[in-house]
């Protein structure tokens, strides 16, 4: 089975036609899927149109958090939840494009253990297209793994990756980051990307900020765990 974990915050006018293009991706796939929906804390109509949707398809699992406690949290909860062996994430806002699943897949096929989107032709204001190749190029400095969109939400992964793997804060960017220090195999491809239909953007300089110093963490945390003396000199 292939688990499909949509994280979400006010996305009510999304989701109905997100689950039918997730349903249309998997037409052409042999495997059985399901889509997880995790409500972080919504406070427009998005329970109600989870809710519904859990009760007239067979393959739609909800996840309600009480409150909004952020990405990486919902992640983590959605992964929980997961039962397939394969695991896919995509955003809630429909920018991400669901028909790019299968060639996630036929990429992990290869021989990869993740496998994540990078939106070459990106359709965001220039401000955040900037703050993002900023926010790229220092995570390839920093922690020496290099990916051209390591925050896009297109990814797939073989559900070892995620085991054990322990979400919060911004952690949720670097999951690629974290997958290579354990020795998982890394592969990016490009994908299509949307502009957005409804609602706006929730991400600002201030998240890339906080972003960077979990960069460091992690980065810490990976180079220099098993030789901590290494760090002090």
């Amino acid at each position: 089975m292939i688990s499909v974990v949509v994280p979400l915050l006010n996305e009510e006018h999304s989701l109905e036609v997100l689950y039918r293009e997730i349903a249309d991706a998997f037409d052409s796939q042999s495997q059985p899927f399901e889509v997880v929906f995790v409500d972080d804390g919504s406070t427009d109509g998005s329970m109600d149109v989870l809710t519904r949707l859990n009760a007239e398809t067979t393959n739609v699992v909800v996840v309600h958090l009480r409150r909004n406690f952020g990405k990486a949290a919902a992640l983590q909860a959605g992964f929980l939840e997961a039962r397939g062996d394969i695991v896919v994430t995509i955003d809630a806002d429909l920018q991400d494009d669901p028909a790019e699943i299968p060639q996630l897949l036929a990429k992990l096929d290869e021989g990869f253990d993740l496998v994540s989107g990078w939106k070459a032709r990106r359709n965001d204001p220039f401000a955040r297209r900037l703050f993002s190749r900023l926010f790229n190029w220092a995570t390839g400095v920093v922690s020496g793994v290099r990916l051209h969109d390591v925050n896009c939400g297109l990814k797939a992964y073989r559900a070892e990756v995620l085991q054990g793997m322990r979400l919060y804060g911004e952690l949720h960017r670097f999951i690629p980051v974290l997958a290579s220090y354990r020795g998982f195999r890394i592969a990016e491809i490009p994908v299509n990307h949307r502009a957005r239909q409804h609602g706006s953007s929730r991400y600002g300089p201030e998240r890339y900020l906080r972003g960077f110093f979990d960069l460091l963490s992690v980065t810490f945390m990976g180079r220099y765990r098993h030789r901590p003396l290494h760090l002090f000199g």
